[in-house]
């Protein structure tokens, strides 16, 4: 016995076909995600030179707008409230604004826009208390941490390795678009022995950064860093040399530090010096950082820290000494 279909079934079940196919596609393709966060640094300081002053402040506060989107596409757009002289009033400007791929299956994300430099970045995730203040490099004007240009960041093995190579303009998201000279900046950072923690920092690593461009004008902007560094979950150490080339000027920054988690890992215990020489040919010119200070994790998204800021001349200028109560939230 043979059945027999009538046209308008079999177009119904085509119909249907095709109905529960793009449904499939449908749900197989993600819904775009958008998210805010925030972070934000609160301080009291007293400081006893050149002038006695004492202030409450907002050192500084971000809000981050990430966005995911299908076939790997993200965005970011975040925004740096800052003060600003002469008058000194809190403005805001944007501190990264770039749109992200990263291929199916890929170790690559390549990025176009305002982002992350290779170093700064990287550097005070290991460090983890820009609270406190920037990195040697930052704080000194030899590197910021973000830039105009396009970029790669790749990573393979869990971590094991992970870097980033940028071309930029080379004066920073503060300094304007430059000339029609651009920077080259690389970062390798190779875990040479893990430990407990499996973040991009973690381990006994090897970290190498070059720099190597001309400012606007003409002028040589070389930097070259080497970092040897181990982190856990209890403890960091780390020490970094850089060498710095700016102009016919040859200056060097050596930056030391650690970050001790007490029981429960609520407490820490932090410490750091940097010796920075302006100028390598000019005797009596270089100035030393000291930071020390104990952190308290209040809960999830609130760190406190309470530390001693020493800043010192070779050539005997009155040093700079800095008492601060610091916080930390994020939302």
């Amino acid at each position: 016995m043979h059945a027999r279909l009538s046209y308008p079934l079999i177009a119904a079940a085509m119909l249907g076909g095709f109905a529960v196919r793009a449904a499939a596609q449908q749900q197989a393709a993600p819904a775009p995600q958008l998210t805010v966060s925030g972070v934000a640094y609160l301080q009291y300081a007293y400081i006893d030179a050149p002038v006695h002053t004492n202030n409450f402040d907002v050192t500084r506060a971000y809000v981050n707008v990430l966005g995911r989107f299908a076939n790997g596409i993200s965005t970011r757009v975040t925004t740096d409230v800052y003060r600003l002289a002469p008058d000194n009033s809190l403005q805001i400007r944007l501190k990264y604004a770039y749109v992200a791929w990263t291929p199916t299956g890929s170790s690559l994300t390549y990025k176009l826009g305002l982002i992350h430099t290779p170093f700064v970045d990287w550097e005070e995730a290991l460090w983890d208390y820009r609270m406190q203040g920037t990195g040697a490099l930052d704080r000194n004007g030899y590197l910021t941490s973000a830039d105009f240009g396009a970029g790669v960041d790749g990573k393979w093995n869990n971590d094991q390795v992970n870097g980033q190579l940028t071309v930029v303009n080379g004066e920073g998201y503060g300094g304007g678009t430059g000339d029609f000279r651009k920077d080259v900046q690389l970062r390798v950072s190779v875990r040479v022995k893990p430990t407990n923690d499996a973040s991009r920092v973690g381990g006994l690593r090897a970290t190498g950064y070059a720099g190597i461009g001309k400012a606007t004008g003409g002028a040589d902007r070389n930097r070259y860093v080497g970092v040897l560094s181990y982190r856990s979950q209890q403890f960091t150490l780390a020490g970094e040399f850089a060498g710095t080339k700016t102009g016919a000027v040859d200056g060097s920054v050596i930056s030391a530090f650690g970050v001790y988690h007490l029981t429960r890992g609520k407490v820490a215990a932090i410490g750091r010096v940097d010796l920075h020489d302006p100028d390598t040919n000019t005797p009596n010119d270089r100035n030393t950082r000291i930071i020390g200070g104990l952190s308290y994790q209040l809960s999830p998204n609130v760190r406190l820290l309470a530390d001693i800021d020493h800043l010192s001349f070779q050539n005997g200028a009155t040093s700079i000494n800095a008492a601060l109560l610091q916080a930390q939230f994020t939302f």
